[in-house]
């Protein structure tokens, strides 16, 4: 992670870019490109499509628009698996907390329960306690995303109808290295 320093604290420059492996094989995650905002609200509407649906809240075009409507390649990751473009990842700085915001984590269907979401998910959070900071997301109710975000020690925080707004605190407990 690119962190700089400004008056007002830590800041995320960029998003994160980094290499793995696992069950599902060689990974990598790269900044992501204005160019690749069709791809991932494509890959949104696949993802989201069955909880979206069960809620009764599925819309063709608003599925995409959302993403597009958001979408900050200074922040977002791509997860490259295989050779492939496989998901993507957003983490974002909160809004005057301190924290980030974990956006837009996505995996193609079929690198799903392969074991490259908590991969992914754990080069981030290994990174973020390295700088002591907390990190919060929602999620849409009865997602089974939630069991993932709870296997890394992400908590209810409070909850509507629709959306589960979760937080992580730093796990590391050692003094930042300065």
């Amino acid at each position: 992670m690119d962190v700089s320093t400004s008056a007002g604290g830590t800041r995320w420059e960029s998003a994160v870019s980094g290499v793995g492996s696992g069950p599902v094989g060689a990974w990598t995650l790269r900044v992501a490109e204005p160019v690749d905002v069709d791809v991932i609200a494509e890959l949104r509407a696949t993802v989201m499509r069955p909880d979206l649906e069960r809620l009764r809240r599925f819309d063709e075009c608003r599925v995409r628009q959302r993403l597009r409507d958001s979408f900050s390649a200074r922040y977002t990751s791509v997860v490259v698996a295989d050779g492939v473009f496989a998901g993507c990842v957003t983490l974002r700085p909160g809004e005057g907390d301190g924290g980030l915001w974990l956006e837009h984590f996505y995996l193609d269907p079929r690198f799903q329960g392969r074991g490259l979401g908590s991969a992914v998910l754990r080069t981030l959070l290994d990174r973020v306690d390295a700088e002591r900071v907390t990190v919060r997301l929602n999620v849409l109710r009865g997602s089974a995303a939630q069991r993932l975000y709870r296997r890394h020690g992400f908590t209810v925080e409070t909850q509507d109808p629709v959306d589960v707004f979760m937080v992580r605190p730093p796990t590391n407990t050692e003094e930042p290295h300065v």
